[in-house]
């Protein structure tokens, strides 16, 4: 499966953007989906996740409160909206996707097959 993601751009502290990722084959619906962000310098780091049929997200405690993710299957998307950003929360954005990985391993970024070509999010102070 092909993933675009896009969204990303320049916003104050504070302020909020909303990243999209579309998916390339029609049984997007089976898959588990991710976000993850890796910052200048640093490791990719987990973000955020969805289960296939939306029942289940989890998310990092650094953007719990702040982010939600969802999905629309019929449009083959998962979104990640992110609201009250902080200058940390500055890196490059990817979806991932999964249709194997274990509940128990949704924040481990080796667990997904495909990923997208990341977006960037750059937060000023």
């Amino acid at each position: 499966v092909q993933l675009q993601a896009s969204g990303g751009g320049l916003v104050q502290a504070g302020g909020s953007l909303r990243l999209s990722c579309a998916a390339s084959r029609r049984t997007f619906s089976s898959y588990h989906m991710g976000w993850f962000r890796q910052a200048p310098g640093k490791e990719r780091e987990f973000v955020a996740t969805i289960t296939w049929s939306a029942g289940m997200t989890y998310y990092a405690d650094s953007v719990k409160g702040r982010f939600t993710i969802s999905r629309d299957n019929a449009k083959n998307t998962v979104y990640l909206q992110m609201n009250s950003l902080k200058p940390e929360d500055t890196a490059v954005y990817y979806c991932a996707a999964s249709r194997t990985v274990l509940a128990s391993q949704l924040a481990v970024a080796d667990e997904y097959d495909y990923w997208g070509q990341g977006t960037l999010v750059t937060v000023s102070s």
